[in-house]
């Protein structure tokens, strides 16, 4: 699991969903979706979902969450998937940034799973500091 630095503890999960989510979209993130899962999930409190056009911009989506959080001081932890750029299973505790090729997110459709789940608006214009 990642380890928050003690700086950056007090970032509540819908900030950290939102630094995921604005790094994802400065790369061309397409298709983004935060479902806010807290009271349906036990495993975390957000879903950060996205498509990326090809397995090198699913890898390089995977990097630029990663890099963005551990900017903030979010330490590394659980990836998954990263090798074959189908699925991405980035690991924040409380946050999980799910990215796929286009083809496997229909397939899996995680959307539909959590349909209970309300979605949170993400304001694209907003820069990642």
């Amino acid at each position: 699991m990642k380890k928050v630095h003690k700086d950056f503890q007090d970032a509540s999960s819908l900030e950290l969903a939102r630094f995921a989510a604005l790094a994802a979209l400065e790369k061309k993130a397409e298709d983004l979706v935060v479902l806010d899962v807290r009271g349906l999930s036990s495993i975390a409190d957000f879903f950060v979902i996205m498509t990326g056009r090809s397995t090198r911009h699913v890898q390089g989506l995977a990097q630029a969450v990663d890099e963005a959080l551990r900017h903030k001081n979010v330490k590394d932890g659980n990836t998954e998937g990263l090798n074959e750029g189908h699925w991405v299973l980035l690991d924040y505790n409380d946050v999980i940034v799910h990215i796929f090729y286009s083809e496997d997110r229909s397939f899996y459709n995680i959307e539909g799973l959590w349909h209970d789940a309300p979605r949170v608006e993400i304001a694209p214009e907003a820069a990642v500091v």
